[in-house]
């Protein structure tokens, strides 16, 4: 037998242990795992690959798989591609499990969905709450993946759902489940099933407690796709990104609440991100921002107040914190706001966090609202990237984003005069600002 030492980590491999890993720098990662799998023998194969010009190459759309849940195709470009290998990433208890099974009991197809986590049993029980027939789909109860390929090979499905990559072991390797050794020759057997029968597979993997999925890094390279299932367990709405598609674009979001029977598309999440709150109270403005290409109104609280302890608090939700106090910075040195000793707390509602940076106008016309106390209209919304010399930068998208306010009902935007727009265009009033002081007539 032969023992190798893996890290953890980052999967780089060692011939013996080391208390750092020297390439991902992490300490007490590396582990000691029994490796009994035979080595290919070197040298040339006999035979001769068939070469292709790559004109003769056809460039037609792939062919696609509609999932029936209309976010899922979204961010995977428009459905599945047949052969293609899908990871889904997500903390324990985000609904990974829940949102797979869904798909696997809408789709009109041989669906089999192989489960190594929960009994059939809690299945079943889960299936009923859903309350969506079992229609095509199969399941089977199985780790080992000698014998799951076996099942594959005799039963022919169109789709796979493993549930999850984790839980399977090869009786190639020696070392116990869920370790770096076998997750990456479990990985390897499932796809090369993939490849040489066309047929798609969705995979779901645990993530570590630094939010990556759990195991080599080079599963992420190896597989087409791959999907972050993100949001908070205290809030409803659950956001699925793409972070690799080889088939598509990795910009698009899907939007889902999480409510008893399962998971709901969100198909105008604006709505819902916006609540009714009172135009009388300070410290809350509305902010057109962008997820993909799809515009997003959204909701975003500050409140000052006076320090009580002698350093300030500066507390985000949501929001990049460095970016907060880089807007602390500019509104303090060129509109000449003491802030220095006074509490900024911000918070984006919905439980959702936001990176696009046509946000910042909303976030400085919120903390110099809570400031002055001065409420600003509910009908009023704000896009604009603040630069550090104060001015009102102009963002993409900008006439998405104006017929999104348009369409819910906004009488007043106020974004850079930079933009090049025209006012006709739109019925709704538009306020272009210059510099960050162009702001304090308006909230004084």
């Amino acid at each position: 037998m032969k023992t190798t030492y893996y890290c953890q980590n980052c999967g780089a491999q060692y011939s013996k242990w080391m208390g750092q890993c020297s390439a991902c720098k992490q300490w007490n990662t590396i582990v000691e795992e029994v490796v009994s799998k035979k080595e290919a023998k070197s040298g040339i194969k006999s035979g001769k690959s068939r070469l292709v010009k790559l004109s003769d190459i056809d460039t037609t759309a792939e062919y696609r798989i509609p999932t029936q849940n209309e976010e899922l195709d979204r961010v995977l470009g428009g459905g599945v591609v047949p052969g293609s290998v899908i990871l889904l990433g997500g903390e324990p208890g985000i609904g990974k499990s829940t949102l797979m099974l869904q798909v696997a009991l809408q789709l009109p197809l041989n669906t089999l969905y192989i489960s190594g986590e929960e009994s059939p049993k809690q299945i079943r029980m889960r299936a009923e709450r859903i309350g969506i027939d079992a229609g095509q789909m199969k399941l089977l109860f199985e780790t080992n993946v000698q014998k799951i390929l076996h099942t594959l090979y005799e039963e022919q499905p169109q789709i796979i759902v493993i549930d999850s990559i984790q839980t399977l072991h090869t009786d190639l390797i020696e070392s116990s489940a869920g370790s770096i050794s076998q997750i990456r020759e479990s990985a390897s057997d499932i796809i090369k099933y993939a490849k040489q029968t066309n047929t798609p597979v969705f995979i779901i993997g645990h993530i570590n407690k630094e939010g990556q999925i759990a195991g080599p890094k080079v599963l992420e390279h190896m597989v087409d796709t791959v999907l972050q299932f993100e949001g908070d367990r205290n809030h409803l709405f659950r956001i699925l990104r793409a972070q690799k598609n080889r088939f598509g674009a990795t910009h698009e979001i899907g939007i889902f609440e999480m409510f008893g029977k399962g998971l709901r598309e969100i198909k105008n999440p604006s709505k819902l991100l916006l609540s009714s709150h009172n135009s009388a109270l300070s410290g809350t403005v509305i902010a057109v921002a962008m997820e993909g290409i799809r515009p997003l109104l959204i909701e975003v609280q500050a409140l000052v107040s006076p320090a009580v302890y002698g350093t300030p608090q500066r507390t985000t939700t949501g929001y990049d914190i460095k970016r907060l106090h880089m807007i602390l910075a500019v509104l303090e040195k060129r509109m000449g706001i003491k802030l220095s000793g006074k509490d900024v707390f911000l918070n984006i509602t919905g439980g959702i966090r936001i990176d696009d940076p046509a946000i910042d106008l909303a976030v400085a016309a919120a903390i110099l609202s809570s400031n002055n106390d001065i409420p600003v209209s509910a009908q009023w919304a704000f896009i604009g990237e603040l630069g550090l010399t104060g001015e009102v930068r102009p963002v993409t998208r900008v006439a998405q984003r104006l017929s999104e306010a348009e369409k819910l009902g906004f009488e007043r935007v106020f974004l850079s005069k930079h933009n090049k727009i025209n006012p006709k265009n739109y019925k709704i009033a538009l306020n272009g600002i210059g510099e960050i002081q162009d702001l304090g007539p308006i909230l004084s």
